[in-house]
């Protein structure tokens, strides 16, 4: 009932920047709570960034001040801008979307920080 995409994953060196998007699609008529979560190889999934309706964000406190994350209601899309990118922050970055309590989510897009 509920698809979710994320896109804009790839290789980029240290000090680069990368925009992820993320799409919804499906029974979807009104969003909530959404936000990003990346997984390391070797590591646990973690919470990124997130975004309320009203456009509330948080972070990360190793992600403050080089990332930054959006939504558009209309389009059901969210987005992650990140620069200053570090080696750390290679990861699989996954998208979530939240509809009625229920939290769905993307196959996730890699993110290759390196030189």
């Amino acid at each position: 009932q509920v698809q979710v995409v994320e896109s804009g994953g790839g290789l980029v060196q240290p000090g680069g920047s990368l925009r992820l998007s993320c799409t919804a699609s499906g029974s979807i008529f009104s969003l909530e709570p959404m936000g990003w979560y990346r997984q390391a190889p070797g590591k646990e999934r973690e919470f990124v960034a997130g975004i309320t309706n009203g456009g509330r964000a948080n972070y990360l406190d190793s992600v403050k001040g080089r990332f930054t994350i959006s939504r558009d209601n209309d389009k059901k899309t969210l987005a992650l801008q990140m620069n200053s990118l570090k080696p750390e922050d290679t990861a699989v970055y996954y998208c979530r979307i939240t509809v009625s309590a229920i939290g769905y989510w993307g196959k996730g897009t890699l993110v290759t920080v390196s030189s």
